[in-house]
């Protein structure tokens, strides 16, 4: 536990200016993050990032984050994302050619599926940010509270396993527990900050988007467990690696863009 506590405090201590201040350090931070992310993906399926999928796949992932507001930096080559990604698959294709298919078709799947797990799930993070501090904070207070709310309401009074299969500890109560914290912390949130236009639009966004966050905690641990591994990688001690932690920002962000576009 002390492991943890020390751990967590240093993350924040590096991860809360990069938010706060935003901008290029903030993209450049997400970039960092995104990449070892893939790194620990890749090392699941034994594919090392310094293969030549590898730095394809690193090369793909890097062209996805590119933000909006820099987008004009492809127009020079007259290709968009989808163009440039349906490329990077006929070249994963042509590997399996050259490797005489010690690179199959199933790797390629695997490659290209990771890449844009990753590389969706982090642009979205970076083009929260860009529309304001705000729905970033709001974001990671919601997770937050989630997990926390479903760990503690579990582990208490948690009776009904959630999804044994994927995730033994986790449990139906610690599940409702958990998007109630939810909704307690978002309407703190909208009594300061007047973040949603009201309080039920506010309470229905959380609950979807606690619903959503535990599913993409959900999605990874059914990762974890198909490659038998019980941590995406330890460059956070006591907490795993980075995707253990993003796992459920993966699956936010971009849904809270899509509201936030259509709300607006």
């Amino acid at each position: 536990m002390k492991q943890r506590i020390v751990t967590a405090i240093i993350a924040l201590a590096v991860f809360l200016p990069a938010v706060i201040y935003g901008r290029a350090p903030f993209t450049i931070f997400i970039y960092l993050l995104a990449s070892i992310a893939l790194y620990e993906l890749l090392k699941m399926k034994r594919i090392s990032i310094h293969s030549i999928p590898g730095l394809l796949s690193l090369l793909l992932l890097w062209v996805l984050l590119i933000p909006s507001n820099y987008i004009n930096l492809l127009d020079e080559f007259s290709i968009t994302k989808i163009e440039f990604a349906l490329l990077g698959v006929l070249f994963f294709l042509c590997y399996t050619v050259v490797t005489k298919n010690r690179f199959s078709f199933d790797d390629v799947g695997f490659t290209i599926i990771t890449t844009m797990y990753i590389g969706i799930g982090f642009f979205y993070f970076i083009e929260m940010r860009n529309i304001g501090l705000y729905p970033i904070v709001y974001a990671l207070l919601i997770i937050w509270a989630t997990d926390s709310g479903a760990y503690f309401i579990g582990k208490s009074a948690g009776k009904k396993k959630l999804w044994p299969e994927i995730s033994p500890n986790k449990t139906i109560e610690g599940s409702i527990g958990g998007i109630f914290c939810a909704v307690i912390i978002a309407w703190i949130f909208q009594y300061f900050t007047a973040f949603a236009d009201s309080y039920l639009s506010i309470t229905l966004i959380t609950v979807l988007l606690s619903i959503f966050g535990q599913i993409g905690d959900l999605a990874e641990s059914a990762l974890k467990r198909h490659y038998q591994v019980k941590d995406s990688g330890h460059i956070l001690p006591g907490h795993g690696g980075i995707l253990d932690r993003f796992d459920s920002m993966i699956f936010v962000l971009p849904i809270m863009h899509f509201l936030f576009l259509f709300f607006n």
